[in-house]
Formats: structure tokens, sequence, C-alpha cells
């Protein structure tokens, strides 16, 4: 099969690495792809937000599979652009994309049909927001309505912090904002391969948010994250997939909006069971990059045999993956470019391009995240010490990235 993944992210080179390996994949071309991806594949000079080129490239190549990895694409359409032209797609229609790019439609579902998540309200007023807010007192959760690329979420554990995170919100003009109970717990992702009521859960991960040590700091996309997460227990998933997952798949059919593609959760533990902080509608980043290497079943197949409405029993491996984002210098506030990148060739270890670029010769950083670097090993103390030592080895002097991934589940044992 000819095969095109569209992105360029460290999510994107995960999803094509998990191609390459498919015995059905005889072509496997990227969109617009990356200096790392253009190992594994043919990049292609067309923007991942260029719907028109992407239909028109996929029908000129024939393209046999299309996956979409960005959140951003799908909320352009892409998948309705696709098959209206009868090519196949696996991701959701722009409609079933609201379940990320509008906070409030993902809670009118859960409430609807009974789906545990915070309790909330919705403002378009910034007067009302306010007075609510202060009524509930802190902690409490701003989140902006729209995509925001895992930011634009205050967790404030303050009053002034929540003022402060709605006066930024509504200075947007238009925007809307949902403001929540604070869940506390601990958090997980929990990533399903979907097709309307088919729903094939993959391995759980756990994402590190906040951009500092001791997860401080403000919310990032995401700073790394391991998988499997011995607190998770078979039995928790299970239940999730019960009360939330499966839930979720048949009330977007009830509401005419089925969904296709990966569908991810963002799950709390809380002392009164699993709850939903968030939905998303792609595959997570850095989730990706740490969940994928563990797969052992064939990846295009088990997206094929969803999309036939096959439920899939998927085969993984024990090992503990383990995986560090190295951020540009002073992200999420800002991004760097230009800054060369030496001495990757030294690092024993899956390497993910999540924002780089070449430039005469020379890899340079091109984004907020730019690497994640991933170790596969017997437990996740071996794992962690992997990917710290080979990190280390990267030079570039303006990147930066946390020390403790991992370290609570250590902690646990």
């Amino acid at each position: 099969m000819k095969i095109l993944v569209i992105g360029k992210g460290g999510r994107e080179h995960a999803l094509a690495l998990a191609c390459s390996k498919s015995k059905l994949c005889t072509q496997l071309y990227m969109a617009p792809g990356n200096p790392g991806m253009a190992k594994i594949g043919t990049c292609v000079n067309i923007s991942d937000s260029d719907v028109d080129g992407l239909v028109a490239f996929a029908k000129e190549k024939e393209i046999d599979l299309t996956i979409v990895g960005p959140e951003a694409t799908l909320s352009l359409g892409v998948v309705d652009a696709f098959q209206k032209e009868g090519l196949k797609i696996f991701g959701p229609t722009k409609a079933a994309t609201q379940v990320e790019s509008s906070k409030d439609f993902a809670k009118k579902i859960m409430a609807k049909y009974n789906i545990p998540t915070a309790a909330y309200e919705t403002f378009d007023d910034y007067e009302k927001a306010v007075a609510y807010v202060k009524e509930k007192g802190a902690p409490i959760v701003i989140k902006e309505n729209g995509l925001k690329a895992g930011k634009g979420v205050t967790v404030a554990y303050t009053l002034e912090q929540a003022l402060e995170a709605l006066k930024i919100a509504f200075d947007i003009p238009g925007n809307k904002v949902v403001v929540e109970e604070c869940l506390v717990g601990f958090e997980f992702s929990l990533i399903c391969l979907v097709h309307n009521d088919v729903v094939v859960p993959l391995q759980i991960a756990q994402d590190h948010k906040c951009v500092g040590d001791g997860d401080t700091g403000p919310n990032t996309g995401g700073m790394g994250s391991y998988s499997p997460v011995k607190k998770i227990t078979p039995e928790i998933i299970e239940h999730t997939m019960n009360t939330v997952m499966i839930p979720m798949a048949k009330a977007m059919m009830q509401e005419d909006v089925s969904f296709t593609g990966f569908l991810y959760g963002g799950l709390m533990l809380t002392k009164d069971g699993v709850k939903v902080i968030e939905f998303n509608a792609r595959f997570g980043d850095p989730e990706a990059e740490v969940i994928l290497p563990r797969l052992e079943s064939d990846f295009v197949q088990a997206i094929l045999d969803v999309m036939d409405g096959k439920k899939v029993e998927l085969k993984w491996t024990d090992k503990v993956s383990h995986g560090v984002v190295l951020a540009s210098t002073n992200y999420p506030a800002s991004s760097t470019k230009g800054a060369v990148i030496e001495n990757l060739d030294a690092v024993d270890a899956l390497v993910y391009h999540m924002g780089t670029k070449e430039v005469d010769g020379h890899l340079v950083t091109d984004g907020g995240r730019v690497l994640m670097i991933t170790t596969l090993e017997d437990t996740l103390e071996k794992a962690y010490e992997h990917t710290y030592k080979e990190v280390e080895k990267i030079q570039c002097s303006d990147l930066f990235y946390r020390h403790d991934i991992g370290k609570k589940d250590m902690e646990h044992e």
C-alpha cells in the first residue's frame, strides 16, 4: 500500500515509523514531514494546512491510506475533503473533531450521556465568568474553548491566577471560556483506535504537561512521557473503557457526529473514580512517541481492521518506554529558530524530530518542542537512566528539558 502521513512533528514521526514497519507499506509519504522523517520515507513539500494540495497529491499518487496527525488539519475538514473524493483516510470529520476543537461541545455531550467529568460552566461574558469564579473559589480550571495546541488551559491555585487567566482569555474577541472544577488525582492518557462503535484501546501513557521539574510552571504541549503506567491497572483500564471511551464513541454516533480516528482520553483517576479532563481528536504528542514503539502488531493492519468494523486484539512488548522532550529556551512562551543541534548521531535511542529543520547541511531548531528521545528497557528505572544518558549527549545552546519524567511512578513502588 501507498501510505500518506499528514504532519511534521514528533507524533507524525512516530506514526510514520510505525507505518514503515508494516508489511503492507510499500511506499511511505509524509506531508510536509521533517528531517528525521526523511530517513524513513519521502517528504512532500505540501503544508499540513493545504487541504486542496493534500487531496490533489493523494489522487495523483493513488494513495491507499492517509493518516492525519495534527488537530489543526482535522479542524480544517481534511477528512471530509478526502472522503468526498473517495479516498481512504483515518481521522475524524470536521464535525467530529469538535470533541477537541470545542471544549463546550465535548462537555455538553459528556453531560447528556453521563460520561464522568469535572463540573463546569461555559461563558462568553467576562463579568459573568468573574462572578462564577469568585463564587466557586480556587483551585479552579480555566479553559479557552478552541484549539490551543495543548496550551490555553490554566489550573489556577489562587483566585488571582484564575482572574488573570480570564482576563487573558477574554482579551481575544469572541472567545468562549469553560470554567471547571479542579480534578485531583493521578493523570493518564488512554488513546483508542475508533470507527463508529468499534473502540480498540492502545496502551496507557502518562504525559508531563508542566514545563518545569516537579510539575511547576505553565502547561505545555507535553515535556515527556512513559508507558505503561503501573498505577493504572487492567481493571482501571477496563472500567475506563466501559464508562468513558465506549460510551463517548456511542454518544457521538447518537449525535450524528460518529468518530473515526484516534480518540484520546485525557483522564484523571480521582477518589471518586476515573473522570475526563478532556478529549482530543488525534493521537497524543508526546504519547505517540512512547506508545507506538511498544506495539508489536502491524499498525496499518490494525487501522484497516478497525475501519472494516473488526475488533482487533493488539500485541505489545512488556518493555517500558520512556521519552524526554528537548524544548527551545523560553518554551512555551516563545520558540527559537536556527540554533544548531550537534552530536545527534551519537545518540543510542529513538530520536523523534518535533521542531527541526535542515539549513546548509546543519540541523537547527525550528519550533517550541524540538526533539524527543525515547528508550525501551525492562524497567522504568533502566529506561529513565538510559534516556537521560542519551539526552545529555545532544549539544545545542538553546535547548532545555525536564529531569524528572516518570520519577513519580518510580517513587510509588
